[in-house]
């Protein structure tokens, strides 16, 4: 083994080493203050489980030429910390039962990571015993008085709940519909814009507005589509990861992440109790723990998520439709009578996409109508405006 190598081997062991002396102190400080003879002879169990622990790192240390390490920590290990006084012995058992999960996260990196075969064996008899203590803590945490269960019909109807929070209000049609009102009011504004300064720099001759407003639909069309399909693209791609982080965590400490689902609801507001129940319930199937871990993480589901070619056909067509009405009238008509119909045309085009928008919103078609009408009629004003000055500065 290179010189490099060995000296890294051996922080890492050493830096296992004196995780384990930490909770051996740990667990003897709360032994002795354990006024319960059960809970007392538990802690004073894994307490020599975890000196056996630090043995066995130590021996391995020696082994590979290290000196044998001292002990650098509190002679009370975490048991007497400000958190645990405060908390009270329920508190601390809850924080060494998270820290016994995150030690098994820990260990099973390392297992990839170290590269020595004695280490990995080493390894592989701690995590075991490390996963029954984990078993253990939440014992004697529960052992102090659980709440009553509820009834199985009940607690599978709120987990049912829960699952589906996310996905109420997200059916398919609603993503593209949404989609095509925002596409049909971007185009809509983009080129009402366009039509209006181009008017205002040549008095509404046809020739030009048809040209620029033709080029600008194209170009929105365009934009808009290939926008959609790699936002909808990047949303599922980076859900895909995120589900794949979590399979991997699962794989490596399937007790962590079930105390880290479990506390997720409970800052939602879920009893400890409850919040257990369904986890447990969810983590029958690894593959529905994975989904409940992810859509913690994103706020969403994989049903939930746009599907790309949708997002970019449903944008692209509504856009080039939104961009289309402002051209119209200039087939038919030309200078300023093309204009004044122009703007009619695009203001009632503007409220009817507003009222649309209330088919996924909360407000009234009416309100929703005037907003971007007003909106629209301030656009086409400005824009007309600066049409007409850079129409005299180019004449000029």
């Amino acid at each position: 083994m290179a010189a490099s190598d060995n000296k890294r081997l051996l922080s890492a062991l050493e830096a296992n080493w004196q995780a384990e002396m930490e909770g051996f102190h740990t667990y003897t400080a709360l032994s002795k203050s354990e006024p319960d003879p059960h809970r007392r002879n538990a802690l004073r169990g894994l307490a020599m489980a975890e000196k056996h622990h630090a043995a066995l790192w130590a021996a391995r240390i020696k082994a590979i030429g290290g000196i044998e390490p001292t002990y650098k920590g509190d002679p009370s290990g975490q048991a007497d910390s400000l958190a645990n006084r405060v908390g009270g012995p329920d508190l601390a058992l809850r924080r060494l039962e998270i820290d016994e999960g995150r030690d098994i996260a820990k260990y099973g990196q390392q297992l990839k990571a170290l590269g020595d075969e004695p280490s990995i064996a080493i390894l592989e008899e701690v995590i075991a015993d490390e996963r029954e203590h984990y078993a253990t803590l939440g014992n004697l945490i529960r052992s102090r008085g659980a709440l009553p269960s509820l009834p199985p019909e009940q607690a599978q109807a709120a987990l049912d709940d829960l699952v589906a929070a996310r996905d109420k209000g997200h059916s398919p049609a609603a993503g593209w519909v949404g989609d095509a009102i925002y596409g049909i009011n971007d185009g809509l504004g983009s080129i009402f814009g366009i039509v209006s300064g181009v008017s205002g720099a040549t008095l509404g001759n046809s020739h030009f507005v048809l040209i620029a407003g033709l080029a600008g639909m194209v170009a929105s069309a365009l934009s808009m589509g290939s926008g959609a399909y790699l936002a909808a693209k990047s949303e599922r791609e980076i859900y895909e990861a995120e589900f794949a982080r979590e399979k991997e965590a699962v794989e490596d400490n399937e007790a962590e992440a079930q105390e880290i689902l479990s506390l997720s609801y409970q800052i939602r507001g879920f009893p400890e109790e409850d919040a257990k129940r369904f986890v447990e319930h969810i983590a029958r199937d690894k593959n529905q723990l994975i989904k409940a871990l992810a859509r913690e993480r994103l706020s969403t589901t994989e049903e939930g998520l746009s599907k790309p070619m949708v997002s970019a056909v449903s944008g692209a067509l509504s856009t080039a439709v939104g961009a289309f009405i402002p051209i119209i009238p200039f087939f038919f008509l030309n200078g300023i009578p093309a204009v004044i119909v122009a703007a009619i045309v695009s203001l009632f085009a503007h409220f009817a996409v507003g009222a649309a928008k209330s088919l996924i919103t909360i407000r009234s078609w009416w309100a929703s109508g005037f907003e971007m009408t007003w909106i629209g009629a301030l656009e086409g004003v400005v824009t007309y405006v600066i049409g007409i000055g850079l129409g005299k500065l180019g004449g000029g």
